[in-house]
């Protein structure tokens, strides 16, 4: 009889040890239905990775869509608990447009996601899942970690509006230090304030590199914590190898805080996962639980094929 294995996909096997990676790690199966209400995801559309959603009216007269995202599944269908932690896997099957070919293609997904009581601990545990996820891909891998808590916190020391806070961040995802340094001047502040906030821009390298050269941006109380917080959670870590701190790795901030990252393998020019703390995103939707967690894009995984 001929072995299952032998007749996987590459997607299909590396799905199949994602999900023995995070069973092992204490993480529990979560199902869900295909569909949801388009209503879930039309208010809440800046989240979706891709725009474009498949609709169609249920027998009942609902306007359903067939699911674009899992998180957001999740979040409405589990129950806000903020003094405990709810752990769960998924590898659920998604619908958006292709890059390449612009159509709805049906995409593979595995990932994690941890709600509830997340502190530093907790994140450190998902960031060293995460690198785990990458390795069982390849083993030339990088996992690059941000810290919004700490860009949002020097742009509030500085005065910056919501909006001008997400225009920064947007320049900051794009290295566009000129632009940065525009708002900047815009804004009137200090020579010395000026080069704190575009300094955000040259934050790369690995961990011991990083972390010593942080304190400049220690311009409050509130990015002091921060600082602080990435520092133990980075310490908290088992390994650190292959992780960069890049702050130019971001999020939508009516959504995002905290901690955000995105996985690369060799062979592969995208991200290959991508995840965070999303408790803005909980709180939008009525939720007093904090979460993080991410996604393996199973999808981009086929160019790494042999690797």
């Amino acid at each position: 009889m001929e072995n299952i294995y032998e007749v996987m996909t590459y997607d299909e096997k590396i799905a199949f040890s994602l999900r023995s990676l995070y069973a092992q790690n204490g993480y529990n199966k979560y199902r869900m239905s295909k569909f949801e209400e388009y209503d879930l995801y039309v208010k809440n559309k800046d989240f979706l990775v891709s725009g474009n959603v498949i609709t169609f009216t249920d027998t009942d007269g609902r306007l359903m869509a067939l699911k674009p995202d899992v998180t957001l599944s999740i979040i409405k269908n589990s129950k806000d608990n903020p003094n405990e932690l709810m752990k769960v896997y998924y590898n659920e099957h998604v619908y958006r447009v292709s890059k390449g070919t612009h159509s709805f293609k049906e995409i593979m997904q595995a990932g994690v996601e941890c709600l509830g009581k997340v502190d530093n601990g907790v994140i450190a545990s998902v960031l060293d899942l995460a690198k785990a996820s990458l390795n069982k891909v390849s083993s030339s891998c990088a996992l690059e970690i941000s810290n919004l808590g700490i860009v949002e916190a020097v742009l509030d020391a500085c005065g910056f509006t919501k909006s001008e806070k997400r225009e920064i961040v947007v320049a900051l995802g794009e290295k566009n230090e000129q632009l940065i340094k525009e708002h900047c001047l815009r804004k009137e502040l200090s020579a010395s304030l000026t080069d704190t906030v575009t300094k955000l821009v040259s934050v790369y390298g690995n961990c011991d590199k990083v972390l010593p050269l942080l304190d400049c941006f220690a311009i409050s109380s509130e990015c002091e914590k921060e600082i602080q917080s990435l520092r133990a959670i980075i310490a908290t870590m088992k390994n650190t190898d292959g992780v960069i701190i890049d702050f130019s790795v971001t999020g939508d901030m009516r959504y995002y805080n905290g901690i955000s990252f995105k996985g690369f393998v060799e062979g592969v020019p995208v991200s290959v996962l991508s995840g965070g703390q999303y408790d803005k995103l909980m709180a939008k939707m009525g939720r007093k639980s904090g979460a993080i967690g991410f996604a393996v894009y199973l999808d981009e995984l086929d160019r790494s094929e042999g690797r």
